[in-house]
């Protein structure tokens, strides 16, 4: 199968390497997503193990349309009845940017009825009920080019399940681990989040260096596929729970300012399986103290979100005072603001842009 995995902007190079790691083959890497080719054992390891995909697809098709009959007849060639049995649901959703079928709901509706007449001669049937699992139909046009995916994962794959609360602004799963990646977290690493929120960096890390698969607490769309034999996710799990190295000397550092944001923390880190390897604590930015041979890899709060951008620079410039600039103290910030070298008090090493949700921000890098 051609399979498509979207993710945040700037980190495609950490998730291709991901998917070359998971046996994935003929990648092709384009702004913010990666295509690429896996059997139904790498369809399952992409959801489980994939840690800065936002989801799995499957690519089905791609074809220019600029009128609804080429679009009809474009989705009606797609073997479709070999992924959607007679009862399963196949709602419709996408989106159109530049191109001559503007209209979202009316490229739905086209969609799916060719879906529909599609299957109807396939399955010599005139009804679908739609009671049975759901196989998501999602399509993008692009400069009038069309591709149709159907969606293996369901709910997004930065939902792992240990966070099912969290403070004001969390930083997404899979952006927290593409962060962990280019700082490159092992399994000896001691790594610091003086702003930890409700942990996700912490317990990111912890994941990877102790090779805990993202997803393996949770369950995806295309298990309750038809097409899919239950044997490959199974097969897919236990080689995921072999895979952790309980061994790992990992430990996580964190403080925060708000007692509630500590105990949401701990608590998180509890869900995830990995509190005994971390350490939380209420404190103040200043009176935080770097280990050596430790990385620090935070998301402090900014002006537009949380505090006011004095406020804001004002922490910057006390982290400044007590964060390691390199050697053996690593320093790795993720923020919006485009003065943060001026009020940390030193340029960075090296800067990669990224987007927090749709705030363009720049992962700063002291190493």
């Amino acid at each position: 199968m051609r399979l498509c995995c979207p993710c945040h902007f700037g980190l495609e190079s950490v998730l291709k390497f991901e998917i070359m790691k998971i046996g994935g083959t003929d990648l092709k890497v384009s702004d913010g997503k990666i295509s690429f080719t896996g059997d139904a054992n790498v369809l399952a390891r992409a959801n489980l193990c994939l840690s800065t995909a936002e989801r799995v697809l499957i690519e089905l098709i791609e074809f220019r349309a600029e009128s609804f009959e080429e679009l009809f007849q474009g989705v009606r060639a797609i073997e479709l009845e070999r992924y959607i049995a007679p009862t399963d649901a196949f709602p419709v959703k996408g989106y159109s940017l530049n191109s001559a079928l503007h209209s979202v709901p009316d490229c739905q509706s086209i969609i799916k009825k060719a879906a529909v007449e599609r299957l109807k001669a396939k399955y010599g049937i005139s009804w679908f009920d739609e009671t049975g699992p759901t196989v998501q139909i999602k399509f993008s046009i692009l400069k009038d080019i069309v591709t149709i995916y159907l969606d293996t994962s369901g709910t997004g794959l930065h939902k792992r399940g240990y966070r099912r609360n969290s403070n004001a602004a969390p930083i997404k799963e899979t952006l927290a681990a593409g962060i962990i990646a280019l700082a490159k977290v092992r399994p000896d690493s001691v790594v610091c989040d003086p702003f930890c929120g409700s942990g996700t960096i912490l317990i990111e890390s912890a994941l990877r260096a102790l090779r805990i698969a993202p997803g393996i607490n949770r369950r995806f769309a295309a298990e309750k596929w038809s097409c899919f034999k239950p044997e490959i996710w199974r097969e897919e799990r236990s080689r995921a729970i072999e895979n952790v190295d309980r061994s790992a000397e990992f430990h996580g550092i964190g403080f925060d300012i708000d007692d509630a944001a500590v105990a949401l923390a701990l608590d998180n880190a509890h869900k995830a399986g990995i509190k005994s390897r971390v350490t939380i604590e209420q404190a103040d930015i200043t009176s935080f103290r770097q280990p050596e041979n430790s990385i620090v890899i935070c998301n402090p709060p900014y002006g537009e979100r949380l505090l006011e951008l004095r406020e804001a620079e004002d922490i910057y410039k006390k982290m400044g005072r007590v964060l390691g600039k390199g050697g053996s103290r690593q320093t790795y910030v993720i923020s919006p603001h485009e003065q943060f070298e001026q009020f940390f008090g030193e340029k960075a090493r090296k800067r990669r842009k990224l987007y927090n949700g749709m705030i363009k921000c720049q992962l700063y890098m002291y190493f």
